[in-house]
């Protein structure tokens, strides 16, 4: 199995803190920036490339021939949906949601003054319908919200890091699958911290910009061919 791990395109939150350096009037679900579409635009070419007579001795650990991408997932958050949509329709594959792929914290707001953080329920199937009639559901989504909890602590995000790991090795383990997911920054560090066994974050970060892929080979042994690769993106779209 190859899985690549990407990062959502830019969010108006992303954005907020670019300009503002504060979280202050931070959406709870937010949308994808002007530039986070863009970036997502590039993304989907840059996936879909196909270049079969390109030099690649031995193993093609650049993808210089291509990606050959076989199946897509992302989270239920918004900013992830709508890059994988760009995606999807691109590559003309099915875009599936997995709920386990969501941010650290789930879907929440800030109290300004006390600092407590709310859960809030999330989209819900018929809003999911409305804006992404494509993207392919799990069966357990219903009318109330896909998150509906308190906020997730990060003991609880690694468990979730853990059952994702675990979940796609079921799918996918022993295959010669090539899986996408678009998932988040927060995430990505703790499915890094499960898959190499690094201390507990905050103690190692991995830097991971807006639609930046890693990709990660399952063969006999685990291995990493890039990390946050944007060499894609033109210069003024890297954030």
């Amino acid at each position: 199995m190859r899985l690549y791990f990407i990062r959502h395109g830019q969010s108006s939150n992303n954005a907020l803190w670019d300009s503002t350096g504060s979280s202050q009037g931070r959406s709870h679900d937010p949308v994808l920036s002007e530039i986070g579409y863009r970036q997502a635009a590039c993304l989907a070419e840059f996936l879909n490339k196909s270049d079969p007579g390109a030099s690649a001795a031995g193993r093609d650990l650049q993808n210089a021939t291509g990606f050959g991408i076989t199946h897509l997932y992302c989270s239920l958050m918004v900013r992830t949906v709508a890059t994988g949509t760009l995606v999807s329709e691109t590559l003309g594959l099915p875009l599936h949601a997995w709920p386990d792929l969501h941010e650290v914290g789930g879907i929440y707001l800030d109290d300004g003054t006390s600092g407590e953080r709310s859960g809030l329920p999330g989209f819900n199937r018929a809003d999911f319908a409305a804006m992404y009639p494509g993207l392919v559901l799990p069966d357990s989504l219903g009318d109330s919200g896909w998150w509906n909890r308190p906020f997730e602590t990060r003991d609880e995000a690694l468990i979730r890091a853990q059952r994702f790991k675990d979940g796609l090795l079921e799918k996918h383990g022993h295959t010669s699958d090539c899986v996408a997911v678009i998932s988040h920054g927060d995430f990505y560090n703790m499915f890094l911290a499960i898959l190499l066994k690094v201390p507990t974050p905050p103690q190692v970060w991995f830097s991971m910009n807006n639609v930046g892929i890693t990709r990660f080979n399952f063969d006999d042994e685990v291995s990493i061919s890039y990390m946050n690769r944007v060499d894609f993106l033109p210069r003024d779209l890297v954030t």
